[in-house]
């Protein structure tokens, strides 16, 4: 990989990772569309790491809170109903699906899973239930309504984002508005939830880069690096968005791409398959 693919890259990872639109998806197309070889499920989950280190910044107050009532409430099982204590438990329960689903297909996910043509798909379909999810949402339930039941929802629609094309953000957004949660309760428990899971897979994955066709450490640490920053960024402004606007852009912009990347395909331009 060279730096400048490195540098681009680790931009489409900080700008696509927290809206509901796929980055691993966008990382596939993009590296498609320039005509460099498919960065890899381990650079994707490195690059990610990135990002979730913009979200511990951002939410280091947050956090920090959940941690101590959680840790806590390990001592005294009558803290365990504090709002904080629970959530940090929801998370933890939230985690095990992607946990157990990544780890049974994970050949799957490295390769069969990265088509296009499944990317064009999975980006349409998610892009449908996005709309509808948005249409139907009530948009009153605050993050401290939070049950275990619905904790367990998220974590399936979480470990849905195994597919490129889903959106981490979009799936957990998308069950979190059809429970009736506000918009601004279901961005940030999906931000909140990826972070053991996003942590423990670049971890894991961070052992592959620079053996065989991965790209080596400069690259994916630049693109990382940047990552990071753009995340930030965006952060900020899409938890601003959601407060006043719907997902209709964010809808539309799926399901065009899905198209385009569909018609690409047809046309011989992209190859579905790295």
């Amino acid at each position: 990989m060279t730096w400048l693919a490195a540098f681009v890259l680790g931009v489409v990872q900080g700008l696509t990772e927290f809206l509901p639109i796929s980055s691993t998806a966008h990382l596939r197309v993009v590296a498609a569309l320039a005509g460099w070889p498919d960065p890899g499920a381990a650079f994707t989950a490195v690059t990610q790491l990135g990002t979730e280190s913009a979200v511990l910044l951002y939410f280091r107050r947050d956090i920090a809170g959940v941690l101590r009532a959680w840790t806590r409430s390990l001592r005294t099982p009558q803290l365990r109903a504090d709002p904080q204590a629970r959530l940090g438990w929801y998370v933890i329960v939230g985690t095990v699906p992607i946990a157990v689903l990544g780890f049974v297909f994970q050949d799957q996910i490295e390769t069969a899973l990265r088509d296009l043509r499944l990317v064009a798909a999975t980006l349409i379909v998610f892009g449908v239930v996005l709309g509808v999810a948005d249409r139907m949402a009530a948009n009153r339930r605050p993050l401290e309504a939070l049950t275990a039941g619905h904790a367990v929802a998220f974590g399936f629609a979480q470990a849905m984002a195994l597919v490129p094309g889903v959106s981490r953000s979009g799936g957990t957004i998308s069950v979190g508005l059809m429970l009736g949660y506000t918009r601004q309760a279901a961005a940030r428990y999906a931000f909140l939830l990826a972070i053991p899971a996003v942590l423990a897979s670049g971890g894991l994955e961070l052992t592959k880069i620079g053996q065989g066709p991965t790209p080596q450490w400069g690259p994916t640490l630049l693109a990382t690096l940047v990552a990071f920053g753009v995340g930030y960024a965006v952060i900020a402004w899409f938890l601003r968005y959601i407060a006043t606007h719907r997902f209709t852009p964010f809808v539309a912009y799926r399901i065009v791409a899905g198209v385009g990347l569909f018609a690409l395909i047809g046309a011989g331009v992209l190859t579905p398959t790295s």
